[in-house]
């Protein structure tokens, strides 16, 4: 971020996903309308802000306890303001008091585009005057300097779904030795943090690929024996919603964790042990935990994150959100087994960022299997839905069988892995003694090539018939290729560090495919050989009411941030609102309405290219249509007999959501009602440029077009 006395302006990356390279685009200060260079109209509608100013219950919560906390004018410090509404809370809460003019509200604000949408929403709400913001973060802040004294009160939010995440320790710890008075007021005023012990299988899938490849039939070994912890996911708790996850089995009752005081300096280090009596027989595979704020110091307001079956037994309101979820601890390897009332010992340790884990029971420690001093500089740390693709059974024998096809057909000497698949690189050396490898590994680069090593022997390879050139290479060369072309071209397609984002961005598989064309042979295979854009209507209702248009948050006008956000509703034009990338099935209330289309298609045996796509879609269940999911089905081979699909259906990928500006009731073509829509079409482009996908919605009813 730079400033000068006239303006400020902050560089912020902007990825290609066709490339996989990045550019800085410049955010000014003074810069209001969208221009050429700078970020997009609705360029934070990936963020979260949408979604948490559309929570009801956090938002009242807040503006009860702050009502109830400000007795006087005082001043008053807000950490993390984003749009200003706690501080416009504050600000209108003590302007109901005498001598309000001797009320203060400092707002901090570190992120550029915040603060820009932060003026206008005071603006809009006639509230500058009274709200001083500062554009920095609070560990920068003075008193005497920025600060004309120490505030009297704390509000703040900035809370992640592991409640650390954020710098929650840090900044308090700060605020209180250099920006608060002794003895503050604060909103909130302590946070619990609650735990339940769980088994579930999916979840062991996520992090486990040992064991879980150890069921599979080909023969390979990413994680050989003595190696198990060769690839693996990060130590550390993982936000997703519980609740979408149906083969949950709780093996104890909640119990309390940490408590951490907002109003006093918290510690950087704590740590608890714990003793769980166990309420029935299982293999604990998982911590699963969620916080409850105390918003006041009498405890009388709250907020919690905890899953629906603790809500429901709570009677409280079960508030579905994305950006607040319950975190995710794995149990090392198969997890601990326990007895119905045996006694676990959990040992729970934080940081300043952080909450780990250590489980004991029966003298049986869940630990990691140390790796050899040889490999611990090989080890490759992957998402979670990787590590349960890699070692999921059906996904490997499609895999296998497609190769193994392959190699079948023609004599492959020279096979190129076009993105940062271990797997494949793999699977070509294992199957064919004869080919020569090369793997482009973009994002794993040299460290794909010290794991390859590691795990040659296991394989029954050798890396003398294994290149990898770990470059984000525009082109190759015949050099590149030791003088020999390309029989035989694959992806999964995956690239390292690009997982959670939009569908179509893996086409830069087509891309790479566009850019390796010189090295090709005149008859390669491709594989995959095409991709297929594929979508379905969807009754999304919590996912489009997070989304949806704001006008008053606790009688604060927030309209001016809609476009921004990229916020659905209030008779906006539907072709505006972004598409954005979401676990369908952790959507809360969801349902399809129509069958599954075919949309457009891409031909990988072709240079990249713009593609258009036009298809109908007939609804076959009568609802309320909030969107369209979409995704690509990986077409492996020639024949169409294998095919990998990214849908909805399959847990390890996100598909891309177009939600609808306003919800259309739509009904079925055989009992067709007034005012519903029976049908919709979808227009749909491809740029090949940048690698955006514009996709335009049309509602069909027996009379008109809607």
């Amino acid at each position: 971020m730079s400033s000068d006395s006239t303006q400020q302006c902050m560089f912020q990356l902007k990825l290609n996903p066709l490339t996989g390279n990045s550019e800085w685009v410049v955010i000014k200060e003074e810069e209001e309308e969208e221009t050429e260079g700078y970020l997009p109209k609705s360029h934070l509608s990936s963020t979260s802000y949408l979604d948490m100013l559309n929570d009801s219950p956090r938002n009242r919560a807040f503006r009860e306890a702050i009502e109830k906390t400000i007795t006087k004018p005082c001043h008053v410090l807000d950490i993390g303001a984003g749009t200003g509404l706690l501080s416009m809370m504050a600000a209108r809460t003590m302007l109901s008091h005498e001598e309000a003019d001797k009320g203060m509200v400092s707002a901090c604000e570190s992120y550029l585009p915040m603060v820009k949408l932060m003026r206008k929403i005071l603006h809009l709400n006639r509230l500058e005057k009274k709200i001083r913001i500062f554009n920095k973060r609070s560990d920068e802040l003075q008193v005497g300097v920025d600060l004309t004294s120490r505030a009297d009160v704390l509000v703040s939010e900035i809370l992640d779904s592991e409640l650390l995440g954020e710098g929650l320790i840090p900044t308090l710890q700060h605020a209180h030795e250099k920006l608060l008075v002794k003895n503050p007021q604060t909103v909130p005023y302590r946070a619990i943090t609650f735990g339940q012990l769980v088994e579930c299988k999916y979840l062991w899938k996520l992090h486990d690929l040992h064991n879980n490849e150890a069921q599979a039939v080909d023969g390979l070994h990413l994680t050989p024996s003595g190696s198990e912890r060769l690839i693996c996911v990060k130590p550390q708790q993982y936000a997703m919603h519980c609740d979408a996850i149906s083969d949950m089995r709780l093996l104890s009752e909640p119990f309390k964790i940490f408590e951490f005081d907002f109003w006093k300096r918290p510690d950087s280090h704590g740590e608890t042990e714990l003793r769980i009596s166990t309420i029935t027989d299982g293999r604990v595979q998982a911590v699963v935990s969620w916080w409850v704020l105390q918003l006041d110091r009498e405890g009388t307001i709250f907020y919690s994150t905890a899953p629906q079956w603790i809500s429901l037994c709570n009677n409280s309101d079960m508030n579905w959100c994305d950006h607040w979820k319950q975190c995710v601890w794995f149990v090392p390897g198969l997890g601990v087994s326990v007895s119905k009332d045996e006694e676990v010992h959990l040992q729970a340790v934080h940081d300043d960022t952080s909450i780990s884990y250590n489980l004991k029971s029966n003298n049986q420690r869940a630990e990691p299997v140390p790796l050899d001093m040889d490999s611990r500089g090989y080890q490759l740390t992957l998402s979670l839905e990787r590590i349960a693709m890699y070692g999921d059974r059906e996904w490997r024998y499609t895999m296998f069988t497609a190769v193994r096809d392959a190699l079948q057909e023609k004599v492959c000497r020279v096979c190129l892995v076009a993105d940062d698949s271990v797997f494949l690189t793999i699977l070509i050396a294992h199957l064919s003694t004869s080919s020569r490898v090369i793997s482009l590994f973009p994002g794993l680069q040299e460290k794909g090539t010290q794991y390859l090593r590691s795990v040659a022997n296991a394989n029954g390879f050798s890396m003398d018939r294994v290149k990898v050139l770990g470059k984000k290479r525009t082109c190759l060369t015949m050099e590149d290729t030791d003088g020999e072309k390309v029989d035989l071209l694959v992806g999964e397609p995956f690239y390292y560090g690009s997982e959670g984002m939009l569908p179509w961005q893996s086409l830069r598989f087509w891309k790479a495919r566009t850019m390796l064309d010189s090295v090709l042979s005149e008859d390669a295979i491709i594989m995959p050989c095409k991709g297929i854009l594929k979508a379905c209507a969807m009754s999304l209702p919590d996912l489009w009411k997070s989304r949806s248009y704001l006008s008053k948050i606790e009688g604060f006008n927030h309209s001016v941030v809609n476009a921004t956000l990229g916020a659905c509703g209030n008779g906006q034009d539907s072709q505006e609102s972004p598409c954005l990338p979401y676990f369908i099935w952790q959507c809360g209330e969801m349902k399809k309405l129509s069958e599954i289309v075919a949309v457009m298609e891409f031909d990988f045996s072709k240079p990249i290219s713009q593609c258009f796509g036009k298809t109908k879609v007939i609804f076959n269940t009568a609802g309320v249509c909030h969107g369209f999911a979409l995704w690509i089905d990986w077409v492996m081979e020639a024949k169409c007999s294998t095919v990998l699909s990214t849908g909805p259906d399959c847990r390890y990928y996100k598909q891309g959501v177009k939600l609808l500006s306003n919800p259309v009731a739509v009904s079925t073509n055989a009992v067709c009602s007034q005012g519903k829509c029976y049908s919709a079409e979808l227009d749909t482009s491809f740029n090949p440029s940048d690698g955006e996908l514009t996709v335009h919605i049309s509602f069909i009813n027996e009379k008109t077009n809607l």
